[in-house]
């Protein structure tokens, strides 16, 4: 379960919009988590709105204008509308001024009150975005999560196949690592997982024999990266060099793996003494690009097999 606070809120953003507490900061541990979002008919967050309230109220100068020049009747039945909605905190944008009135309702009702001097429209913008990635559904893999040709690859597989020592092989031929051992991935988008590192071990990948090994200190800044959308995932699978004949040579049919509703391509390599791994996952990653580009090998060689069979039976 992803989830935030005001004051964490408040606390990423305040340098970007310039925000500042009109309130006591008592209310600021409140929480927006997205299982109770996901659940709720309610926006994420919009200019004031009562009709369809959002968790998040924006109130821009006209809103505030609005709020001011209703009568004091009409304005206690907005903010009963308003009370009655699981509002977790209101922003006046466009450095417009907390009413009396305004500060009062939040008072009763314990809800924060963020003021910036950005426009309304920056704000929604902004924050938009920035809780889209904060409260997107996440979930841990464990393997190695690789930047390779530009593409997002995670190596799965039994413990002790080789996944560091493959991703280390892969490093030393420039491509770059992401995370090792515990992959963090959130879904940032309705096809799109972006996969990074836990703090604790960013930087770092376990060899077996060698340890930990700083990556960024021995291969320098450009062997790491910070996050990467994953597209491929490379199973590593153990085998005998008796076992590796029965593998599928010519699969008629992709595989893929659902990771929070989001189809992953998949690629099943045997392991096996004597192959080079790295040049496999690297013609797999080119493989993959050329068939996001409409060309699949696999089917061409197949029609071409088909019409030579078509062209001797002709003849």
């Amino acid at each position: 379960m992803s989830q935030i606070s005001v004051s964490q809120l408040f606390e990423d953003n305040k340098a970007k919009l310039c925000l500042t507490w009109d309130c006591e900061q008592d209310y600021g541990g409140k929480q927006l988590d997205n299982d109770v979002i996901a659940k709720s008919a309610q926006g994420l967050i919009g200019h004031l709105n009562f009709i369809h309230p959002n968790w998040i109220q924006v109130l821009s100068s006209f809103a505030v204008d609005y709020l001011n020049q209703l009568d004091p009747s009409s304005l206690q039945r907005k903010f009963q509308q308003l009370a009655q909605s699981d509002l977790m905190c209101m922003i006046v944008a466009d450095g417009s001024l907390v009413s009396d009135a305004l500060r009062s309702f939040a008072a009763s009702t314990q809800t924060p009150i963020l003021c910036s001097t950005c426009s309304s429209l920056d704000v929604i913008w902004v924050l938009r975005s920035f809780l889209s990635k904060v409260l997107a559904p996440s979930i841990s893999k464990h393997g190695v999560l690789l930047d390779v040709l530009g593409m997002g690859v995670l190596i799965t597989g039994d413990s002790g196949v080789g996944k560091s020592e493959l991703a280390l092989e892969l490093i030393s031929r420039g491509h770059g690592l992401v995370a090792d051992d515990v992959v963090e991935l959130r879904r940032i988008g309705p096809e799109t997982l972006e996969g990074s590192c836990p703090p604790i071990l960013r930087d770092y990948l376990e060899v077996r024999g060698l340890g930990m090994l700083n990556i960024r200190t021995i291969f320098g800044e450009t062997a790491v990266r910070r996050r990467k959308n994953m597209k491929l995932i490379v199973h590593l699978e153990k085998s005998s060099g008796s076992d590796i004949s029965s593998f599928e040579r010519l699969p008629l049919s992709n595989l893929n793996e659902s990771i929070l509703n989001v189809n992953i391509r998949k690629v099943i390599i045997p392991v096996a003494a004597g192959r080079n791994l790295a040049v496999l996952v690297e013609a797999a990653v080119r493989n993959y690009i050329l068939q996001l580009r409409g060309i699949d090998s696999t089917q061409e060689f197949i029609k071409r097999h088909e019409q030579e069979m078509t062209d001797n039976a002709s003849d």
